[in-house]
């Protein structure tokens, strides 16, 4: 699925706008475009929705808001992830709320990553051979 390009260069506007701390990196992704902080997606574009990260904590809330949905990719919901149609964030302060919400997903899965304990080696299976 393509991505509006007008759309996503207004995301990049309120990026800039917004500010965040951080290393913004841009990606295509899931079709459409993606913009990480620090290495994590904070929001994006697929089609003419913008996609926010929220966070777990933050999903209910954002489900609140006029013209949001669960992001359902693959058909079954991503958490703390959602869609937001256009008239939800036509507006420049709608949209840079938005990517207030989306950056405050990103740190909170920066932090989460970075405080994870690091997964246990599996063990390795001994190699059946000859005798």
């Amino acid at each position: 699925m393509a991505y509006d390009a007008e759309i996503a260069e207004r995301l990049r506007d309120a990026v800039m706008r917004v500010g965040p701390a951080g290393v913004v990196d841009e990606r295509k992704m899931f079709g459409g475009v993606a913009l990480l902080l620090d290495g994590s997606m904070a929001c994006g574009v697929i089609g003419t929705d913008l996609v926010v990260r929220t966070g777990e904590a933050g999903a209910d809330e954002a489900l609140r808001q006029p013209h949001a949905r669960p992001m359902d990719f693959t058909g079954r919901p991503m958490k703390g992830f959602v869609y937001v149609a256009a008239p939800g964030f036509a507006s420049e302060a709608a949209l840079d709320a938005w990517v207030v919400r989306g950056v405050a997903g990103a740190r909170g899965a920066s932090r989460s990553k970075s405080t994870a304990p690091p997964r246990a080696a599996r063990p390795k299976r001994p190699r059946a051979g000859p005798a």
